[in-house]
Formats: C-alpha cells, sequence, structure tokens
C-alpha cells in the first residue's frame, strides 16, 4: 500500500513540477472552506472582539505572488487537493487542529481564505534541457503551502491557541488517515517562532519504508489572520523561513 504522505507528496510534487515546465503562474482565489472546530484558550483583547474577518477576494490579494517571490514558482492550490485535506483525520480528537495545518484546510470557522503553493525555480537563462531537469528534481526538491485564513471576532486567537495546544498534547505522535490510508506520525515537535502578533512552529516526523519524512510547519497570527506554511517533501523538509517572512512582511 502507497503511503498516504508519499503519495499526498508526490501529487503536490507533480502538479507544482508540471506548471514549472509550462512556466505557469497564479494564484488561488476561491475554495472558502470551514471547520467545525470551536477552541478555546484565546485572549480576550477587546479590538480582536471587535475585529471583522476578510473575504476570500481580500486576502488573495494579500498572498505572495511571483513578482515578489522571484526565486519559486508561484501557483494554486487545486480544490480536489484542498477537499483531501479537508477530509484528513487523526485517531486523536484532540490531534485535530494539527492534523488540518497540514492539508491547507482551516482551523475553527473562518470568514475568508486564500490559498497558494510555492516551489524554487531555475535560475534564469536555463536552457529547455535544465529547466526540464529543474522540473523533475521539484520532485524530490521541498514544496511550501502558503493558507490565509480570516476570522470574524476572536476567531483567529482561538484557532492558533487550539493549535499551541493540540501540538503539545499530540506531541507523542499520533495517526494520520488521508485519502483512506494511515500513516503513523512519530512525534509533533514545536518551538517558538517569530512574526506578526503570535507564531509557533511544528516539525512532524514519520518514518516511510525505513526513511525519515518530516514536514515543516509555521502559523503566524497577525490581527485577525492565520497564516499556515507548511512544508513537504519526499524525506525532509526544509524549513519556509524565507517564505514565512516574506508573507508576514505583506501581511503587515
Amino acid at each position: 500500500m502507497r503511503n498516504t504522505l508519499v503519495r499526498r507528496t508526490v501529487l503536490t510534487a507533480s502538479a507544482v513540477s508540471l506548471a514549472l515546465l509550462a512556466t505557469a503562474c497564479g494564484s488561488d482565489k476561491k475554495d472558502d472552506t470551514k471547520a467545525d472546530a470551536k477552541p478555546s484558550g484565546a485572549s480576550s483583547s477587546a479590538p480582536a472582539a471587535a475585529a471583522k474577518g476578510k473575504t476570500d477576494a481580500e486576502l488573495s490579494a494579500l498572498l505572495l505572488t511571483k513578482d515578489e517571490l522571484t526565486d519559486h514558482l508561484v501557483v494554486a492550490v487545486p480544490k480536489d487537493e484542498v477537499a483531501i485535506g479537508e477530509a484528513a483525520k487523526g485517531d486523536k480528537a484532540e490531534c485535530r487542529p494539527v492534523v488540518r495545518t497540514q492539508g491547507t484546510a482551516t482551523v475553527g470557522t473562518a470568514a475568508g481564505v486564500a490559498r497558494m503553493k510555492a516551489v524554487a525555480k531555475p535560475k534564469a537563462g536555463a536552457n529547455p534541457e535544465d529547466t526540464a531537469a529543474a522540473g523533475f528534481k521539484a520532485l524530490a526538491g521541498t514544496r511550501t503551502s502558503v493558507t490565509l485564513a480570516s476570522y470574524e471576532g476572536k476567531g483567529a486567537e482561538e484557532a492558533f491557541a487550539a493549535v499551541k495546544s493540540a501540538a503539545t498534547a499530540c506531541a507523542g505522535g499520533f495517526t494520520l488517515t488521508m485519502e483512506g490510508e494511515d500513516t503513523k506520525i512519530d512525534k509533533v515537535v514545536s518551538s517558538a517562532a517569530t512574526g506578526g502578533d503570535e507564531a509557533i512552529a511544528l516539525t512532524l516526523e514519520a518514518a516511510v519504508e525505513g526513511n525519515k519524512v518530516t514536514t515543516e510547519t509555521v502559523i503566524v497570527r497577525k490581527g485577525n489572520v492565520l497564516a499556515t506554511h507548511t512544508a513537504s517533501a519526499l524525506g525532509v523538509a526544509e524549513k519556509p523561513t524565507a517564505i514565512v517572512a516574506a508573507q508576514v512582511k505583506k501581511l503587515g
């Protein structure tokens, strides 16, 4: 049976690689997705309580573009890929917020959502053969998805608190079910991150056919917007440091 994490990564990489070969680019404008979780434990600041959520269109305008990430190809997240993330489950209810961060789904009830993903592209001036090789190389490289979700009131604070609590509760691991296949996540390592009003970094580790596989996720809250950056690869993913910094800067 093909492992869930490998299959998802290959599908994502293939889509980006094909786009790279065709030099396509764009950003996601739709896919309004909402979760059913109502997390608790957020702070109680008055400004957040009065916050009005941004629409899909407003968030799309805040996503990084190919002009702002010139060394990456920026493409939309396909609707079927969003659906796979929405349907993903964990064997422990307390791990649901962490599961949501792995599939471009939202945590809590979002008022608006926008998504994109990025992969490093060949250097300028590369010949067609080099461009094709770089496209196939992307299959084994790190790809980063960015999900911006906006919330009414204190929803963003609550969603962030839910992820933080879930990371602690699920540090010892859990079983992820995606597309009907189970993957044992050995551990969830959380660490401090910088940017926005509050931020956290998560590393999920698993063993696939004896090989270490990781995803690196950084969740940043800026006002009533939650920005989730998830980097994945066929093996050990690189941290999405540059993309996180650029995206947070654009959020203002």
